[in-house]
């Protein structure tokens, strides 16, 4: 058996998601090998966020409001219909701002907007079609938006990380071996997670939504996206 009275080999590797990560400042000791290496871990998502726009516009501030108000009405009519209670909607932006005439030197006001953003999560994917064409329908929604997530994210993350400790200790012992010595402990690691998340654009309703009576939803019998978490695992062990 060789013997090496120092030994440190750094291991270099890209990234799953394409772009360098920083790497910890670690202190080379004697008789250590520290790699780096990279885990993923993909699951079916468990919940669908729909993000939709109310907007009304009217010659007055109050006029622009009751009819806001109406289209809300008409929101939480449409998400009762589908057994979603309308608390279930979550409300992320709410504004009232004048409209100008910009083509008019002196900026002439010609009346209000009141906009709203309004995320609603859903566990029952079959009700995202739906919910969807009837927002379209009712003349509610100026666009929407659909995307999908992994609320347990904690254990797809773990996942990560098991993946790339493995890859690290594979790469470890390889390297070990080759040099005619004998992984030991492991004495140091560090982990970056990273969650990937795709998101489609918002859609304007007028032109993609049609009545359920025509055709069937956009969405359907598609498999939605899967949820990719990354991890890397820089890690430090000791030599027999």
């Amino acid at each position: 058996m060789k013997t090496l009275t120092a030994l440190t080999l750094f291991m270099l590797f890209s990234t799953i998601f394409g772009t360098a990560q920083d790497r910890p400042s670690v202190t080379a000791q004697a008789n250590t090998l520290f790699v780096g290496a990279d885990g993923k871990f993909e699951s079916a998502p468990d919940t669908a966020l729909i993000q939709f726009n109310i907007s009304a516009e009217s010659e007055t501030s109050k006029a622009a409001y009751e009819l806001a108000a109406k289209q809300a009405e008409q929101t939480r009519q449409i998400l009762r219909a589908n057994g979603i209670e309308p608390k279930a909607a979550e409300i992320g932006y709410y504004s009232i701002q004048p409209e100008y005439d910009w083509k008019n030197p002196k900026r002439k006001l010609i009346g209000y907007r009141v906009t709203s953003t309004v995320t609603l999560k859903l566990k029952d994917f079959a009700k995202i079609g739906p919910i969807t064409q009837q927002l379209a329908d009712a003349d509610v929604s100026t666009s929407q938006s659909l995307n999908y997530t992994l609320e347990n994210i904690d254990e797809a993350k773990t996942k990560a990380v098991d993946d790339a400790y493995r890859r690290a200790h594979l790469y470890a012992e390889a390297l070990a071996h080759s040099s005619g010595r004998a992984l030991g402990e492991l004495s140091y690691a560090s982990v970056d997670t990273a969650e990937n998340v795709r998101i489609m654009a918002p859609v304007p309703h007028k032109v993609s939504m049609m009545r359920a009576t025509e055709t069937v939803a956009p969405t359907e019998e598609f498999t939605p996206q899967t949820v990719s978490v990354t991890a890397h695992v820089n890690a430090m062990f000791t030599m027999k």
